[in-house]
């Protein structure tokens, strides 16, 4: 039934809870899309740096950016070995970035018949009932795949 998966993995058990229903929901044929998001350092003020200090400020922060995204592929490598021990085919990516754009974008570029993501944010009374996370509320309301959204703590 369903031919890709895509499941947004942050490092956390709560993802780690996703990827195990993205194995249930998968058949033997299915890919999974293991998809970790590194989120930019942002770029301070620099109008008071000249324009040497600035250039080299920048150029730190996207080498951390960049140390960042491939420290986490490493770490994703371990995900991509549970997908082949469960006799499923997987890709890997570590995209720089903002959450939501990058998995509505790969949900259409990779063709996903399944978003498998876990909720994280922790709301209690009405606003539990009436809220999802941002990332996961944009997700739900953009995508046209259905989305399977895992709640770690009430497994």
């Amino acid at each position: 039934m369903y031919n890709t998966i895509l499941v947004p993995h942050g490092g956390a058990p709560a993802e780690d809870e996703a990827l195990k229903h993205a194995f249930y929901a998968a058949r033997d044929s299915s890919r999974i899309i293991i998809l970790h998001i590194v989120e930019a350092l942002s770029h301070p003020p620099t109008f008071a740096l000249s324009s040497s200090e600035r250039t080299s400020l920048l150029k730190k922060i996207d080498e951390v950016n960049e140390e960042t995204r491939q420290g986490m592929e490493k770490m994703m490598e371990k995900y991509a070995q549970q997908c082949k021990e469960n006799n499923l085919k997987s890709k890997i990516q570590v995209v720089i970035g903002d959450a939501s754009e990058i998995i509505l974008d790969t949900v259409e570029k990779e063709k996903v018949d399944l978003i498998v993501m876990s909720k994280r944010r922790k709301l209690k009374g009405i606003k539990k009932l009436l809220s999802l996370g941002s990332v996961s509320r944009k997700i739900v309301e953009n995508t046209s795949c259905p989305v399977l959204l895992i709640d770690a703590e009430n497994k």
